[in-house]
């Protein structure tokens, strides 16, 4: 397996050493895939028997109603995992759609052979299991702090609340959001253009300055 370097920075992989990173890859059968951007790779009320990691990219978690209209919920980057909730219930018909925001590469994982140790029983899969519980627990995290952002009563709180949760994340004065305008819209529940002049107002407030995706939040 090519990255193995690369691999053993995702979370799901951490505190493992390269020759059992080897061993647990050869154990859970991998596969490999790139996908075009816009591609669904699962949708609503289909069964997932696979765990993915997104190596190159990224993949967005949505939620689409009757009419079409999409809420994004996870922008997920290189490292994160997608899927994971659902295969570890019962039923594993996934409540959400998978969807490639850009050109983006894969590696999937078997269930099955993740979560129930083999007969060969490799010495290092219980980690694998562990790390695995507590990237679930970290985005089930991610979740609860949609929900903080998205419950604010008006769009300047919930643009402050966001922005700020990124500069926490990367704890610098300056950041970049993952998310484009319309992205950030749909995570908002909102639309472009009222992004768009609220951003602009904000800065004219001197709340925050911005050039394209790049934020400072200002302190008066």
């Amino acid at each position: 397996m090519k990255n193995i370097d690369r691999l053993l920075t995702y979370p799901l992989f951490r505190n493992l050493q390269p020759t059992a990173l080897e061993e647990i890859l050869h154990c859970v059968h991998v596969q490999y895939r790139s996908f075009p951007k816009g591609y669904y790779l699962a949708m609503t009320e289909d069964e997932i028997r696979y765990i993915g990691i997104v190596c190159k990219g990224s993949v967005q978690m949505i939620k689409e109603d009757y009419w079409g209209n999409k809420t994004l919920l996870v922008h997920m980057l290189p490292g994160e995992l997608f899927g994971e909730t659902f295969v570890c219930s019962a039923l594993f018909a996934s409540k959400v759609s998978f969807v490639t925001a850009e050109k983006t590469e894969i590696l999937f994982l078997n269930y099955d052979r993740v979560m129930h140790t083999c007969s060969l029983t490799c010495r290092y899969h219980h980690r694998l299991i562990e790390n695995m519980l507590q990237c679930i627990a970290e985005k089930n995290m991610r979740l609860m702090e949609k929900i903080e952002i998205v419950s604010k009563k008006n769009l300047r709180d919930k643009l402050m609340t966001y922005l700020s949760f990124e500069a926490q994340k990367q704890g610098t004065e300056y950041f970049t959001i993952p998310l484009g305008r319309m992205e950030l819209a749909e995570y908002l529940c909102t639309d472009r253009s009222a992004i768009t002049r609220e951003l602009v107002s904000m800065q004219e407030d001197g709340l925050i300055s911005f050039k394209k995706n790049q934020f400072r939040i200002l302190t008066k």
